[in-house]
């Protein structure tokens, strides 16, 4: 026992050694490279430095000049002019910081760049500098996140009482939506009774849940206040209305909403881009898994009238799924026993 604890220690002792040792060894090869680096190469990665710069700005000009017109997509939503001022004001001050530091700091490695003449210039601090570049941001950036937190509280604030309200859900890689019935009110959900007919896990023990109907299109009203009630399946999903400047992520286990109002129809918009088979979508905006691209879902945006004569014409989804439904009330007899009484 004593010989192994004595071999462990010399091992241990004889690595040490070595460790120290290839480390001095290392920063006497560090130090010959360095002695011998010649200024052309410093020249040329400073001037490559700059030349890069240059190519990048030429890029981003190109690219948004290709791109100028999906900068501004149609807004069809009353909040949408409001989130586009300050969209376009908060780009515009972070590019303009972003385009002056990258130049200031390329030029910077090109003026000072290794010269063995030149002695650096010791620059311990300066507090007016320092106080300036720390206040100035905090202002800007304290009445940007101000204005953005007076819109969100506006827009993810509560919804008017006469809103509708549609339940979206998010699942690996679709989405799904349920309105209310005649009864205006959604009924509740239970993530355990999802199964391949029930996707959104409808709670039939709820007699709010009987009247509640399932269309394949997302049907809203121009000019009515809309809720979405959201819901995730099984990772983050995100409810993304590029027209409508909404987005609100689908949590696993944490409900979320958001509300806006249409402001133009579908037909509207068709004849405003000179598209025909312009849709209104439902986008996923997280990369969510491999077919994250496949997650869009057609929303119809129509004029009050005919969204009524569209929401009345729907059958629930019990009267889609007797089956399912009788099945459920024999599974669940002592839930549906309460629920007549």
């Amino acid at each position: 026992m004593n010989l192994v604890i004595g071999l462990i220690l010399i091992l241990s002792l004889t690595a040490i050694f070595l460790f120290f040792r290839s480390a001095e060894i290392l920063s006497v090869a560090k130090k010959r490279i360095s002695d011998s680096f010649e200024d052309g190469n410093n020249n040329f990665n400073a001037l490559s430095g700059v030349i890069f710069l240059v190519i990048s700005f030429v890029g981003i000009i190109w690219y948004s000049y290709d791109q100028f017109d999906n900068y501004f997509l149609p807004m069809a939503s009353e909040h949408a002019p409001e989130i586009e001022v300050l969209f376009w004001v908060t780009t515009a001050i972070t590019f303009t910081v972003f385009i002056l530091t990258q130049i200031v700091m390329f030029y910077f490695g090109y003026k000072y760049r290794f010269n063995k003449s030149r002695k650096a210039y010791f620059y311990p601090e300066n507090h007016k500098l320092e106080i300036i570049w720390t206040v100035i941001p905090a202002i800007v950036l304290v009445g940007l996140i101000g204005w953005g937190l007076v819109k969100w509280n506006k827009i993810m604030g509560p919804p008017p009482k006469d809103a509708e309200v549609i339940e979206v859900v998010g699942y690996q890689f679709a989405w799904a939506s349920r309105y209310p019935g005649p009864d205006n009110e959604l009924g509740n959900s239970n993530y355990k009774l999802i199964d391949v007919d029930n996707i959104v896990g409808i709670d039939f023990s709820d007699s709010s849940s009987l009247d509640d109907f399932m269309p394949r299109e997302i049907y809203i009203p121009k000019g009515k206040p809309v809720v979405f009630k959201i819901r995730a399946r099984d990772v983050i999903h995100s409810v993304y209305l590029p027209y409508m400047r909404s987005q609100m992520n689908a949590v696993p286990g944490m409900p979320t909403q958001m509300w806006f109002v249409p402001s133009k129809t579908t037909e509207e918009m068709r004849a405003e881009t000179g598209n025909e088979n312009f849709n209104y979508e439902i986008v996923c905006n997280k990369i969510c898994g491999r077919a994250h691209f496949s997650m869009k879902h057609t929303v119809v945006v129509v004029e009050e009238w005919e969204y009524i004569k569209w929401k009345n014409s729907q059958k629930s989804w019990i009267e889609k799924n007797p089956d399912y439904y009788s099945n459920f009330v024999k599974n669940n007899s002592t839930d549906v026993a309460v629920l007549n009484n």
